[in-house]
C-alpha cells in the first residue's frame, strides 16, 4: 500500500510509487535485453500513440471522439508493451475498504500538519 510522508521541507505530503516503478523498468529492460527487436517495436508503437494522443489532447480543432480514439489506441499499445511483465500487475494498488480509511486518515493528518505549520508562521 502506499505510504504518505511529508515531503523533506515539510510543505507538501508525498506518495512515493517509485518502489513500485522500479521493478516495472528492471523487467522492460531485461525484456529489451532478450528481444530487442520485438521490444522495440512496441515501444515504437506506443510512442506514436502517445504522440497522436497528445497533439489530438492539446489541439483545439480534434473532435472528442478522436481524443477518445486516440486515448484507447495509447491504452492498446501500454497494455500491448507491459502485458508480460509482473511487475505490472503490481502498480495499481487496490485497497479494501479499510486500507482505504487507514491511507485516507493518514493524508488527511499529514495535510492538517502542513495547514497548521503554515498558520503558527504566518504573521
Amino acid at each position: 500500500m502506499i505510504r504518505p510522508t511529508l515531503t523533506a521541507d515539510g510543505t507538501a505530503v508525498r506518495l512515493a510509487v517509485t518502489l513500485a516503478v522500479s521493478p516495472l523498468l528492471d523487467e522492460l529492460a531485461l525484456a529489451f535485453a532478450d528481444d530487442p527487436k520485438q521490444m522495440g517495436r512496441l515501444l515504437a508503437a506506443h510512442a506514436a500513440s502517445v504522440a497522436a494522443l497528445d497533439f489530438a489532447v492539446v489541439s483545439d480543432d480534434t473532435p472528442d471522439w478522436e481524443r477518445a480514439m486516440r486515448a484507447a489506441e495509447a491504452d492498446g499499445t501500454r497494455d500491448a508493451l507491459l502485458g508480460g511483465l509482473e511487475s505490472a500487475e503490481r502498480l495499481d494498488d487496490v485497497l479494501d475498504p479499510d486500507d482505504a480509511i487507514s491511507l485516507a486518515t493518514a493524508l488527511t493528518k499529514l495535510a492538517a500538519h502542513i495547514r497548521n505549520t503554515r498558520k503558527e508562521h504566518t504573521p
